[in-house]
């Protein structure tokens, strides 16, 4: 029997994914927050989910240590960039925009800083990011001079050390910026999690992926209407 593999990351696309799953009568058998397991039966013998980074999703997916997978739309913007591929993710098929886990990635500042006028000023702005190739063309599309800062976490404590005049980084209710006193000053891209899948494992294991396809579709039509 053909079993497929389906990588998700902890958190709220985990949680997010669970309903599409149910919808197609699979239910996962461990919790995560739970388990310390990475791999993660389910009720049907035929698919199986396993734990990973969410930056790792894309990856996963592509090399085949996964067959589909879920992840956002910045993460795979970020991965195609870097493997030479498409912005939107090399060598992965992309059936759907699922509508979980939506957010934004937008440009903040300190509170005190004037950044429309350092933005029309033309003076080099250095901004602190995990998103560099979003950042970087954003930026050139505007004219503005920058210098790249590339962190990983705690994004927002950048600008409040002087490290960085601004930050590129996903916002969901900006609760954590007016925490830190920062303010959003600029939307770039709204943001929702897709679908990819394994172009090879879709030839290969193409009923179970099909309908799997085809339940997720239906889903987020019905919850989108």
């Amino acid at each position: 029997m053909n079993q497929i593999t389906l990588a998700l990351s902890k958190g709220r696309i985990f949680d997010e994914t669970l309903p599409l799953l149910a919808a197609a009568g699979i239910e996962v058998l461990d919790d995560p927050e739970k388990s310390r397991k990475l791999i993660l039966a389910t009720n049907d013998p035929g698919l199986r989910v396993v734990l990973v980074r969410a930056t790792d999703v894309p990856t996963y997916v592509q090399y085949g240590g996964a067959d589909l997978g879920v992840t956002g739309l910045d993460t795979l913007i970020e991965h195609g960039k870097e493997s030479g591929g498409a912005a939107s993710g090399a060598g992965l098929y992309q059936p759907l925009d699922l509508q979980i886990a939506k957010c934004r990635v937008s440009v903040a500042v300190r509170a005190d800083f004037d950044y429309a006028s350092a933005v029309r000023q033309g003076s080099r702005l250095k901004v602190a990011t995990k998103y560099v190739s979003i950042a970087r063309d954003f930026f050139a599309a505007k004219g503005v001079h920058v210098d790249l800062i590339k962190l990983y976490g705690s994004m927002e404590l950048a600008p409040l050390t002087g490290l960085a005049d601004a930050i590129v980084d996903l916002v969901s209710t900006g609760g954590t910026l007016k925490a830190n006193n920062l303010v959003e000053v600029e939307r770039i891209m709204d943001i929702s999690s897709r679908l990819v899948v394994n172009q090879a494992a879709l030839k290969l294991k193409q009923d179970p992926i099909r309908r799997l396809i085809d339940v997720f579709a239906k889903t987020v039509a019905q919850k989108t209407k």
